[in-house]
């Protein structure tokens, strides 16, 4: 595939996964309110942080990032998104377990988040193979956004299937803590990545 159609797929899935968000955090904010749900709430400013992940991304194929600087730019700005994502979680999984604040039932929220579970899976396998194709890393790191985004929505809809089904307040705000490891994970990658391609010298 010619590197024209690459950076057109990689724009392609980018705005799908602006869209998806943008509505997502309309949906989300409606049921969380009506459900009273931490998780939801949380699952809302995720979808906050993925899409100025994917803005990033914009801005990087556009062309306005083009250069080493500004692609490592690109990445670390990523790594804040991630470092967010996973103080976020831990504090609020905290808050969740020590106050045992128990959510109502939200059929509404169960739907979206399996609904995007599915999304973000596939959106995260095409933006790997096409920052890998195109030898972008930003695309490429932004892709792993998009999997804990898709993880987040499987602990969330966990979380509120096994509240509903069983009474299992618990188990979100548990899954809460794997996922602020994963994200913190993800954070010294990049930051390790980043300092390692340029020797630990910022270069323009």
């Amino acid at each position: 595939m010619s590197h024209r159609r690459l950076v057109r797929r990689g724009f392609a899935l980018e705005y799908l996964t602006l869209g998806w968000n943008a509505v997502g955090i309309v949906i989300v904010a409606f049921a969380a309110t009506r459900a009273r749900s931490v998780a939801l709430v949380g699952f809302g400013l995720d979808s906050l942080i993925e899409v100025g992940a994917s803005v990033v991304v914009v801005w990087e194929l556009s062309g306005a990032g083009a250069g080493a600087t500004r692609q490592r730019r690109g990445l670390r700005l990523i790594g804040v998104a991630f470092t967010a994502l996973a103080a976020y979680l831990a504090v609020q999984s905290t808050v969740v377990l020590v106050e045992g604040v128990r959510p109502g039932h939200s059929p509404a929220g169960i739907g979206w988040t399996a609904l995007t579970a599915a999304v973000m899976f596939a959106l995260a396998t095409g933006k790997a193979r096409t920052g890998a194709a195109l030898g972008n890393p930003v695309l490429a790191t932004e892709g792993r956004v998009t999997l804990v985004d898709a993880i987040l929505a499987i602990a969330v809809l966990a979380g509120l299937v096994l509240n509903a089904a069983a009474g299992w307040w618990w188990a979100d705000p548990l899954a809460g803590y794997v996922l602020a490891g994963y994200a913190t994970r993800e954070v010294r990658t990049i930051w390790r990545d980043t300092r390692v391609e340029h020797g630990g010298v910022d270069v323009d």
